[in-house]
């Protein structure tokens, strides 16, 4: 166990009086900034939809998507209370819009995922494009892009929000603009960033997208990625620690979609456990199809569809499926990587 230099008085004295200079010595505090591994604040954590679908829809009636700007329940991590952050490094929170209502149009500087819980037919519009959205479907808000959302069905539609505010809160870079008019000027038709991107194909002199890093794909929809999962798992090359997994990628550079944020869709087979599995990229999981349970040590919640539950870094778990079970996640793994911070332990040692 490493430990701080022992404390003397005259050390306490001279750390006292340096302070009052807006200083403090290392080694007092180096074992505590400088860690053998990591020590998460934020803590194994699951929600329930079902059991707390009714305070979401209890929203609707309190505020209106336009008076709230956007109606969301934040899904707070135990460990980081007060923090509106489900890891250390990410938010989460799930917005609902009811029928007829529109959430104005803006934009800020955190990229932002909308990955669909419940309901079929609302829309959002990014950037001059709409898309419809349903179950299942992974859609993009790139940084600093503008965007509104609208449900023109009969049903509330409920999705996830997965921002990357706590990383761009790091660096005080935050940005946000609105407009005065609630809806954007559309100036593309409906799918037409999937159709351009997302085929394996790309428009003749095509110069790169847009926005960056982040792909120019708008709606990543659930049928293709089932599709997808489904192919793979003919094949049955079943990773032991992750089942049948996919990463969202950005068409451009097969980099990760987004380039704060990796987004991911598994399958696991009726009665597949995975081994141990523990990496640095603190994890949050949304329940889309199946039953079965995680565990986390001592710690173990069993989940259904829709429910989202979070595995916090450098926790060792385990995903045990009683049904077929497809899984989304995401995490901050493109910002470890391109760092140079990301580790995984596959239980080898």
């Amino acid at each position: 166990m490493l430990k701080p230099a022992e404390r003397t008085p005259e050390r306490d004295a001279y750390a006292t009086r340096i302070g009052e200079d807006n200083m403090a010595p290392l080694w007092e505090r180096l074992y505590a900034l400088v860690t053998p591994e990591p020590r998460p604040q934020a803590r194994p954590a699951i929600w329930h939809y079902d059991k707390l679908r009714p305070a979401l829809m209890e929203s609707g009636r309190l505020i209106t998507a336009k008076e709230a700007e956007r109606r969301v329940l934040i899904l707070e991590n135990p460990g980081l209370r007060g923090q509106s952050r489900v890891t250390h490094s990410l938010y989460a929170g799930w917005q609902l819009i009811l029928p007829g209502e529109i959430a104005p149009s803006h934009r800020h500087t955190q990229s932002a995922l909308r990955f669909i819980v419940e309901g079929d037919g609302a829309y959002t519009a990014v950037d001059g494009e709409k898309t419809v959205m349903k179950e299942g479907d992974f859609v993009i808000t790139p940084s600093w892009t503008w965007h509104d959302h609208g449900n023109e069905s009969d049903r509330p539609m409920v999705w996830l929000d997965g921002l990357d505010i706590p990383i761009v809160d790091l660096f005080d870079a935050s940005f946000l603009e609105k407009t005065t008019e609630d809806r954007q000027e559309l100036s593309r038709p409906v799918g037409d960033s999937l159709a351009r991107y997302g085929n394996a194909m790309r428009p003749e002199g095509y110069k790169g997208g847009k926005h960056g890093r982040t792909s120019p794909i708008l709606n990543y929809p659930y049928v293709r990625t089932r599709e997808a999962l489904d192919r793979l798992f003919r094949t049955k090359e079943i990773d032991p620690c992750h089942g049948l997994k996919l990463n969202y990628i950005n068409p451009d550079d097969g980099d990760w979609a987004m380039p704060t944020i990796g987004p991911a869709m598994r399958l696991l087979p009726k009665g597949f456990a995975t081994s141990a599995y523990r990496s640095t990229d603190a994890t949050v999981f949304s329940v889309v199809e199946g039953r079965g349970r995680v565990e986390l040590g001592e710690t173990i919640y069993a989940f259904g569809p829709r429910d989202l539950f979070v595995v916090p870094s450098w926790h060792k778990f385990n995903l045990i499926a009683e049904d077929e079970t497809v899984l989304f996640s995401y995490s901050d793994r493109p910002v470890q990587e391109k760092l140079g911070f990301w580790r995984e332990d596959r239980g080898n040692r």
